[in-house]
């Protein structure tokens, strides 16, 4: 049988009278029916929406829709529950300090910026409605403990919002930490230039810690 005869008649004697594709495997031709209507309905329903996915999280313009993104969250709220696993800490220098170089809590205090702080002063904190926090220059902040009670109660007749009862203490402490970890980096061509009265600079970065004074 070449490849364009019909097959043999089915056991009831009809022979189909569908078209032949021409191919012929080892003597076993193939029917060119046309794929079900549902099929290629749900083949083109994914590819547009594969479009629609790439654009709202993998188009990198908006920050927080990505795999990594995702990723970040989730592991940020996994560190918040280890929060109980801090005991009591204390928004002192100290404690803001050694949070800002600790790689294990920097990405709560991210999360906690990223999730609440973004519309007012940039999603790198480069500044936007509210100051550049990147740079050396501050308005209410004179030394590393102010962050925390800016933080917490607010400033500039509430330009500045309180936090205290919207974040958990320890969620102010490593947002501020976080802040610190920012100091000087500054986001070449998005930072915002100084605004008026942002004069100050903070004093006791490296102040000797009270530990080490007391011995």
């Amino acid at each position: 049988m070449n490849s364009t005869e019909k097959p043999n008649s089915t056991a009831d004697g009809h022979i189909p009278d569908d078209p032949l594709t021409g191919h012929s495997y080892d003597g076993i031709q193939e029917f060119d029916n046309p794929m079900p209507g549902w099929w290629k309905a749900m083949f083109l329903g994914s590819i547009i929406y594969a479009v629609f996915y790439w654009v709202y999280y993998e188009n990198g313009l908006t920050p927080g829709r990505s795999v990594i993104a995702a990723y970040d969250r989730a592991l940020a709220a996994n560190l918040k529950e280890r929060f109980s696993t801090l005991g009591e800490i204390k928004p002192d220098r100290e404690t803001i300090l050694r949070f800002s170089t600790d790689p294990e809590w920097l990405p709560v205090g991210k999360n906690v910026f990223q999730a609440n702080c973004t519309s007012c002063h940039g999603n790198d904190a480069e500044g936007r409605v509210g100051p550049n926090l990147t740079d050396d220059h501050w308005k209410n902040i004179k030394n590393v403990e102010d962050l925390y009670r800016v933080i917490e109660n607010g400033a500039n007749g509430n330009a500045m919002p309180a936090w205290r009862g919207k974040l958990e203490p320890q969620e102010i402490i490593l947002v501020s930490s976080y802040l610190l970890s920012l100091k000087g980096s500054n986001p070449a061509g998005k930072g915002l230039r100084p605004i008026p009265g942002e004069t100050h600079v903070i004093s006791d970065l490296d102040a000797p810690s009270e530990a080490a004074s007391s011995e």
